[in-house]
């Protein structure tokens, strides 16, 4: 009988345990999506404008106008897919791409600090980045080259 009630309490909080695992998952998850479709969407305001601050960035990567253009087309859509939990991987995904070029560009021509903004666009990259790689690691078993690695 002891082991029987050993066995039930064990299930109970490994019940418990993961429940509460899962609550903190899609809490984190959803911070997550509305912190790199907030980013890439404020973005968009300039990148469609043509604020200066756009047309010298893509103007030094020799990508203006149809980079900065195609670049926020691409969030755009990320932006959308990550919002709707079905699709969020995809738009993880997508915004992953993009934002590894966005920060490979500051790495390599734009530098971290581009026309004295303290490194905040290089940052807004990273936090987006990171977000994503999150997003994807969380609904890794939906991404049929990652989930077949596993099995």
């Amino acid at each position: 009988m002891p082991k029987n009630i050993l066995k039930c309490w064990r299930n109970l909080i490994s019940n418990e345990f993961s429940f509460k695992m899962k609550k903190y998952q899609t809490i984190t998850a959803w911070i997550a999506r509305i912190l790199a479709a907030i980013i890439m969407l404020q973005t968009l305001f300039f990148k469609f404008t043509g604020a200066e601050e756009s047309k010298f960035i893509f103007s030094q990567l020799g990508a203006e106008p149809w980079g900065r253009i195609g670049s926020g087309v691409i969030e755009l859509i990320a932006s959308i897919l990550i919002l709707i939990p079905r699709t969020s991987v995809y738009g993880a995904l997508l915004g992953l791409g993009v934002m590894s070029g966005a920060i490979f560009s500051h790495l390599t021509i734009l530098g971290i600090e581009v026309q004295n903004d303290g490194g905040q666009l290089f940052i807004y990259g990273l936090v987006v980045f990171i977000c994503c790689l999150y997003l994807i690691w969380l609904d890794r078993k939906k991404i049929p080259f990652l989930s077949q690695a596993r099995s």
